[in-house]
């Protein structure tokens, strides 16, 4: 498990193939001899970040959406890239499964008796909500984007979504991936919510990665409850794992569900131009990822649209999570 920039250890996977990035702390390391941050922030630090940011953050809590800081230059995904991320063809799907030749891919962790998660559309019908916990600093964050975005394309459509890469002194440096921060997602069948909490940079004075989002109490509600060794099998770790993913309160993914080594010395190009190839490593990886997690979907709403939650991948990721 990668840490924030206050440790250079790592720490074991809560699950075999998932490793995830402990998620940065409030109070800001300082930077190491190695380059590293480790530490806490001065209290000044602390006070120039709130005369900055308190009055977006209350006003955006109060309101129920994830307040927003500047992230530097911000490149939109190009119309290319986006076609091959939101257009596998089926048959990339139904021949992957929900197997990869190179690493092992984990579905997402099934829970019973929560309380659903939902919101309302843009038409005001209540639907199931699913919400997305990362950094851009973040490699585990970055592979799962891959995956989380090519299953969500299946039931809705995309728009504003950012490149962006990992941190460069990080495990796993400068994965190439892509940023929720601006985006947008259209769907009848579903809502989808995310939180970018920090940049892929250290704030000026280096002593922590930029804050870009806060999430509303609601949101660190959830990760505080579901992000925690009760709900997620394997050995216990300590704060709570990015990425987190809810579904509905029915499902859960914490770190990614392969490794980014996959993605490693590999560009955006490079990966987005594969995933029509089904039989490169780097796609069964992300494909056999996102069919896990478009069976989990199609749970949520009730097998629609029925052409995607019958198809031959997702029905073979169903059997794999014995969804019925």
């Amino acid at each position: 498990m990668a840490k924030s920039p206050a440790s250079k250890k790592n720490i074991a996977s809560n699950r075999p193939a998932t490793q995830a990035a402990k998620r940065a702390p409030t109070k800001a390391p300082v930077k190491s001899s190695s380059g590293r941050p480790a530490g806490l922030f001065t209290w000044l630090a602390i006070g120039l970040v709130v005369v900055i940011v308190a009055t977006l953050v209350v006003v955006k809590v109060l309101s129920g959406s994830p307040s927003t800081k500047g992230n530097g230059t911000f490149s939109p995904v190009d119309a290319t890239t986006l076609a091959q991320i939101t257009g596998v063809p089926v048959s990339v799907f139904n021949t992957v499964g929900v197997t990869s030749q190179v690493v092992q891919v984990t579905p997402p962790i099934t829970v019973k008796g929560q309380p659903p998660l939902t919101a309302q559309t843009s038409s005001g019908t209540t639907v199931p909500e699913i919400f997305y916990m990362g950094a851009e600093y973040c490699p585990f964050c970055a592979a799962q984007r891959w995956s989380t975005i090519i299953a969500l394309s299946r039931f809705g459509t995309w728009s504003g979504l950012g490149n962006t890469a990992s941190y460069a002194h990080d495990n796993y440096p400068n994965t190439p991936t892509f940023t929720f921060v601006r985006s947008s997602y259209t769907s009848k069948y579903i809502v989808f919510k995310s939180v970018e909490e920090y940049t892929n940079y250290l704030n000026s004075a280096g002593t922590n990665y930029q804050l870009l989002q806060t999430p509303t109490k609601a949101q660190v509600a959830l990760v505080k409850k579901y992000d925690t060794p009760k709900y997620i099998p394997g050995p216990k770790f300590q704060g709570n794992p990015i990425p987190f993913i809810t579904l509905d309160n029915k499902f859960l993914v914490s770190g990614a569900s392969y490794s980014p080594d996959a993605l490693t010395n590999l560009t955006r190009a490079n990966i987005a131009t594969g995933l029509s190839d089904p039989t490169s490593p780097v796609t069964d990886a992300i494909i056999a990822s996102a069919n896990y997690q478009t069976a989990a979907i199609c749970s949520l709403t009730n097998n629609q649209p029925s052409n995607v939650c019958t198809s031959s991948g997702v029905m073979a990721a169903k059997t794999a999570m014995k969804i019925k």
